[in-house]
């Protein structure tokens, strides 16, 4: 059966809204109205990337994807749905018929760049692979050689493509139910030498221009990724951005509420270029200080605060707070987890299994969260369908045992599928109540 395009895009975008919390995307001004362009992104999440793009991008793209990817069961049809080009790497010749594989590249650009030329957009990842480093890989010619196959392509109609930069920024990028943003920025200016077009079947000047033009995206793509040399370090980055910010609120007498992954990522640019700036000065007293956020951020881990709990007002002193703490605590505890044990039930053993699964299979920690997607996508419903088999069939044998219950195996096994699905969305919010009221108790303690 034959997949809609915009029923895979609904598919992927409700995907994306399942496994994260919360997809906040930014900078959507920037995207033309009208043109086509070419999105370039960095690569730390396997097929997550591609998806996140696709839920928050305003227009119509196309992706450009390894072609052994197609070969997978569901991500291939789902693939294909989508209009994905493969893309054949000469490397990746198994029968060493490399230029069999460079002509079928050559194919799949042109058919990017008449994406692009019909007004739509075409993302690829300038790096090649997917990867855990907090740093970019070596970037590909790729998105170089497509835009300017584009710009001759596209010479007729006289709208020239842009490229746009789009930082993928996760708060944990394998976490279920975590924050992550998107965000697009500006188009690029280019230097007119580089923007001019290329006249066709001249390769060695296509060849010399997209090596410069890839030299220029990446330091571009380094700013808007925020990358640097290793994740001990991005942490304590991390902490320091907290850590302004709460002390900034603490002067100004405000309340803070937590912020959404847009301020995060402006305050890590912010923190990112004072860093540089300070470490080409004194490098001696950025580590020393480094070496202070280091010991600070332990201890808050620790205790498992943030940096603005230490700054909320001591516990309110009268005698009716300990029964208001018990009475919260009721309610939280004792009324709403019957409601929700059923749900709890039906989805542990998936839940349990995906991540022993996602262990197993990950070869890459950058693989955890598409190996969670892909097989939640199967288990969970299927553990739904179980449940409502085994229910509505114990229902028939209640019925034969008890002449007086009603014969009603198909509303049981409905039911149950239903408080499977609703169930295990439910348990996800009260966890994180639980964990946000614990996190209030140990403050007033």
């Amino acid at each position: 059966m034959k997949i809609e395009r915009s029923n895979a895009v609904r598919l992927v975008r409700f995907l994306a809204g399942l496994f994260f919390r919360r997809v906040e995307v930014s900078g959507v001004e920037h995207v033309p109205t009208s043109g086509g362009g070419i999105l370039i992104a960095w690569h730390p999440n396997g097929l997550v990337d591609p998806a996140l793009i696709i839920t928050g991008f305003p227009r119509r793209v196309v992706f450009g994807a390894r072609d052994g990817l197609f070969a997978w069961p569901i991500v291939g049809r789902l693939m294909r749905a989508l209009g994905t080009v493969p893309i054949f790497r000469a490397t990746d010749a198994e029968d060493g018929n490399v230029d069999a594989r460079r002509q079928a590249n050559r194919r799949s650009l042109d058919a990017m760049a008449r994406a692009v030329c019909d007004g739509g957009f075409a993302a690829l990842f300038p790096e090649g692979v997917s990867h855990d480093d907090p740093f970019l890989q070596e970037l590909k010619t790729g998105a170089a050689r497509l835009y300017y196959r584009s710009k001759q392509l596209c010479a007729e109609n006289g709208i020239p493509p842009v490229i746009i930069p789009v930082g993928l920024h996760y708060d944990d990028k394998t976490m279920f139910r975590s924050d992550v943003l998107v965000e697009f920025h500006a188009p690029l200016v280019l230097p007119r030498e580089l923007a001019a077009p290329i006249p066709e079947g001249d390769d060695e000047a296509l060849r010399a221009r997209s090596s410069e033009l890839t030299q220029v995206l990446e330091p571009v793509l380094q700013e808007v990724t925020h990358a640097t040399e290793s994740w001990e370090l991005n942490q304590l980055m991390s902490r320091v951005r907290s850590l302004v910010r709460a002390e900034r609120a603490k002067r100004a007498g405000v309340n803070l509420k937590a912020p959404d992954m847009a301020e995060r990522s402006l305050g890590m640019a912010r923190v990112w270029k004072a860093y540089y700036a300070r470490l080409r000065t004194d490098p001696d007293g950025v580590q020393a200080l480094l070496d202070r956020v280091e010991a600070y951020d332990s201890a808050l881990r620790e205790v498992k605060l943030e940096d603005d709990d230490l700054d909320k007002p001591p516990p309110i002193e009268s005698k009716w707070l300990p029964v208001l703490l018990a009475a919260q605590a009721a309610v939280v505890f004792l009324v709403f987890p019957p409601v929700l044990v059923l749900g709890l039930l039906i989805n542990a053993a998936p839940y349990f299994l995906i991540n022993l699964i996602s262990r197993i299979a990950s070869k890459q920690y950058k693989d955890t969260a598409t190996i969670k997607l892909l097989t939640g996508l199967i288990l969970f419903p299927l553990a739904w369908l179980i449940f409502a088999l085994l229910v509505g069939l114990g229902q028939i044998e209640l019925h034969n045992t008890f002449a007086g219950i009603p014969r009603a195996p198909w509303r049981a096994g409905i039911t149950t599928f239903l408080i499977g699905a609703f169930g295990g969305a439910l348990a996800l919010v009260y966890l994180e109540l639980v964990k946000r009221t614990w996190t209030s108790i140990k403050i007033r303690a």
